[in-house]
């Protein structure tokens, strides 16, 4: 499995990263188990969870994912063989149940975040550290425009900044982090660092798959080159629409079946559904299952440093692992822009 390093660190991660947030939900621990082994068998070394999964989130589960890692951890003696990220969640009145609401990046949540998380993950460090969302107000999670009316009280950037690298001044946390940021958010992080001799970050997790492109089409991709931020994709597979399944059944077991349609309304736009047709049709013609096609892609893009999967099954997790060696062939990838030209970002 290739490897790259992240940002400007001496970090080396695979080009695929393990992705947990359905263990305690969908998955039980002894399915995190296998998927952590199987994982490392294929070579492996990269695994991201958050303080907020499973999701769909719930007081109930809140945490479940990371205590599965420590567990898995404890036993299997692994943790010098792996990268383990995690995330610290932002401001939500959706899931008032972490830190009692008190969720913003300053410092003394952030300690509590770290804290909480090291003590579930069974280890005394995070090699890196994750703004789950921005403490400001910017569209994520499927809103596609900027709205000055919902402005909020945030937390200064040089504020978090300084919060994180007490931590790592601790040896709490190794690197950090951003993600769902945009282009401002990269530069003011990046800026306020070099201006105040702050951490740096590291990476931007964002999402990016074939229904989901502004990674790209905000040039968003030109700032991160340039400020050697390594984008971390997640949902590659857009919650599954892109394997096909909910195409072929539409009551297919998943996330978009189980729970309701409000969790994620955006891979359920007549749009969405019209551009997973599109692909599966192209891969299919082309010899190619969806999945094969949409991964090989996300994984073959000069911009992603790793791509972040997810599976509920040993099945679905060798198959999202085996697209890595899949070459497509350029008139597929000149095939998925025109599908792109025509269908732009629906899933954004």
């Amino acid at each position: 499995m290739d490897k790259i390093k992240l940002g400007r660190t001496d970090v080396d991660v695979t080009k695929i990263c393990l992705g947990t947030m359905t263990w305690g939900r969908q998955n039980t621990e002894a399915d995190a188990h296998a998927q952590l082994d199987y994982a490392l068998e294929r070579g492996i070394n990269f695994i991201d969870t958050a303080e907020m999964y499973p999701v769909m989130p719930s007081a109930e589960s809140q945490g479940a994912t990371e205590r599965y890692i420590g567990t898995w951890l404890k036993k299997s003696g692994q943790r010098d063989n792996i990268v383990l990220a995690t995330k610290a969640a932002g401001p939500n009145p959706g899931i008032h149940w972490i830190r009692g609401g008190q969720q913003n990046f300053d410092e003394q949540n952030l300690r509590a975040a770290v804290e909480t998380s090291l003590q579930r993950l069974q280890t005394d460090h995070i090699d890196l550290y994750q703004l789950h969302w921005p403490s400001r107000n910017v569209p994520i999670f499927g809103a596609n425009a900027f709205d000055p009316a919902k402005e909020r009280a945030s937390v200064a950037i040089e504020d978090t900044l300084a919060a994180l690298g007490k931590l790592v001044d601790e040896g709490k946390i190794g690197h950090i982090g951003v993600s769902n940021e945009s282009n401002w958010g990269v530069s003011e992080f990046i800026k306020q660092a070099e201006l105040k001799g702050l951490p740096r970050i590291a990476t931007i997790q964002n999402l990016y798959n074939l229904t989901a492109r502004h990674y790209e089409t905000s040039f968003l991709d030109e700032t991160c080159f340039r400020e050697d931020v390594t984008l971390l994709a997640y949902s590659p597979l857009a919650f599954g629409q892109l394997t096909a399944k909910y195409l072929d059944n539409p009551n297919a077991a998943g996330r978009l079946t189980l729970y309701p349609p409000t969790w994620s309304p955006r891979y359920l736009r007549p749009a969405v559904l019209e551009a997973v047709a599109q692909y599966a049709k192209l891969a299919r013609e082309n010899g190619l299952t969806p999945t094969q096609m949409a991964l090989a892609w996300c994984y073959s893009r000069w911009f992603v440093g790793s791509t972040i999967i997810g599976a509920t099954t040993l099945d679905q997790l060798k198959e999202n692992i085996d697209a890595y060696d899949t070459q497509l062939p350029q008139q597929v990838l000149e095939a998925i822009d025109a599908i792109h030209a025509r269908i732009t970002n629906p899933g954004q």
